[in-house]
């Protein structure tokens, strides 16, 4: 039986790495399920997630077919892991305080598997203070950080702050799941 990833999408420019994240999963055998932030359809579309994914986009907790099912408990519960590729500072800020205002922050709150980020921002929004102190707690309730690393951004700075190559993530989740 094939492993199943459920992956959280959310706003940021680094998105466009989630399609080759997606296809890096799918070549090795992997079930990809996609949850998309309104943010994130900004940067990648649902037509391509679902194409490279083979899957059913996730989007809306109000959407009332997956909701009469209790969608937002059902993925959380049918992954072997949850990735979130790329973390915003928002989805951060959200973990690290239990906010469910969506459907990625509620599947987060109702998920029962382990939870892996790969964060993805500009260098002196992971350096604020209140986003390292979201991830200290994160880091407290056993969130697994994959990144970010430092190199050009798309801003124009340099710095940490870029989400990890796509190959390394899913070299970080495969050894993890290897060792579940």
């Amino acid at each position: 039986m094939s492993k199943r990833i459920l992956l959280i999408i959310t706003g940021s420019i680094a998105a466009y790495k989630s399609l080759e994240l997606i296809r890096t999963f799918k070549k090795s055998g992997y079930d990809v399920r996609c949850i998309l932030t309104q943010g994130a359809k900004k940067f990648v579309t649902p037509l391509s997630v679902a194409s490279i994914s083979e899957n059913k986009i996730y989007d809306d907790v109000f959407d009332l077919k997956d909701e009469t099912e209790m969608g937002h408990i059902r993925l959380s519960r049918e992954a072997d892991v949850v990735l979130i590729a790329p973390a915003s500072a928002d989805i951060i800020g959200k973990m690290a305080n239990g906010i469910a205002d969506d459907l990625a922050s509620t599947v987060l709150l109702a998920t029962d598997k382990d939870v892996m980020i790969a964060p993805a921002m500009n260098i002196m929004m992971w350096n604020n203070k209140a986003v390292q102190r979201n991830v200290n707690l994160l880091l407290e309730d056993g969130v697994k950080f994959i990144g970010p690393d430092s190199g050009d951004l798309a801003c124009g700075e340099e710095g940490e702050g870029r989400m990890s190559e796509p190959k390394y993530i899913f070299n970080a989740v495969e050894e993890f799941l290897k060792d579940a």
